[in-house]
């Protein structure tokens, strides 16, 4: 799917507040392990959130996954690279 598809969509893309909890640990680099420890759910769960996340989004692996809820405005990106406006 093009980034022209995503955008036109009929359906906007919408991530549940867990889900963008979990996005956005894993966008800090951390192993589905350690985001489960975290939010204090089992790595199945953390496993469940990303299969999810990774449909809503098409895509499929972490780092699209990210990238594509950045390039949507779904994550704040300044949160991990501060101000990109420098």
């Amino acid at each position: 799917m093009s980034q022209r598809d995503w955008q036109t969509r009929s359906k906007p893309v919408r991530l549940t507040k867990r889900e963008i909890e979990v996005l956005s640990l894993i966008a800090q680099g951390r192993s589905s392990q350690e985001v489960a420890d975290t939010l204090f759910v089992s790595k199945r769960t953390v496993d469940f959130h990303l299969a999810n996340i990774y449909e809503k989004l098409n895509v499929n692996n972490r780092v699209k996954a990210f990238r594509r809820a950045a390039q949507m405005g779904l994550i704040p990106v300044e949160a991990f690279f501060g101000d990109v406006a420098d």
